[in-house]
């Protein structure tokens, strides 16, 4: 499987999952999650999947010890509304969260349903909440790191068929750049609140 090096650079997300431990899947639970798994389960690399992990990664920091299915990731937005799909996507792999749909658990513990919450009174992108309490508002704007001016006409031609090879390889190259850059420069994309 060949995929854009730079996956492979980019921080980990680690956290446990005390039910991967009890059903011998994962040793103590500790699960990490790359950018390439988030990328696999996507089916894609883009900004919105870009930061969807991002603002996991930091986010998860502000927390002592972050447990799968034990975390409330609250969005804005309704599911069906732009991007909001996709990142309750990556939010679901990573820390387990889900709102109907997921493991009901075992013998009263475990259940990951009813964690996720859409349409939420937020004034931040995502907002995580643990099992204590302890609130973590995450704001993610790429802005600042704008695509290449060459990208929109070049899209263009890719998705009307219309674009020669080069034109193809020279789009591929210049989105996954712009995701590279929002990956490895979280500082200027994502804010904690």
């Amino acid at each position: 499987m060949l995929y854009p090096k730079f996956y492979d650079e980019i921080e980990t997300i680690k956290i446990t999952d005390e039910l991967s431990d009890i059903l011998g899947a994962f040793e103590n639970g500790a699960i990490e999650f790359s950018y390439l798994d988030a990328v696999k389960s996507a089916g894609h690399s883009c900004p919105t999947v870009a930061g969807a992990f991002l603002m996991l990664k930091e986010g998860l920091k502000r927390f002592d010890s972050p447990k799968r299915g034990e975390i409330n990731a609250y969005l804005k937005d309704d599911i069906t509304e732009g991007v909001t799909g996709v990142i309750s996507n990556v939010i679901a792999q990573v820390i387990g969260s889900t709102c109907k749909s997921g493991f009901h658990g075992l013998a009263g513990k475990y259940d990951r349903r009813g964690l996720m919450h859409f349409n939420a009174d937020i004034t931040s992108s995502m907002r995580l909440v643990d099992r204590s309490g302890k609130v973590v508002d995450i704001e993610y704007n790429p802005n600042g790191l704008a695509p290449s001016s060459k990208m929109s006409p070049l899209m263009q031609k890719v998705i009307s068929g219309t674009a020669i090879k080069e034109e193809k390889e020279e789009f591929k190259a210049l989105w996954q750049e712009r995701v590279e850059r929002i990956l490895k420069f979280p500082d200027v994309v994502i804010t904690i609140k």
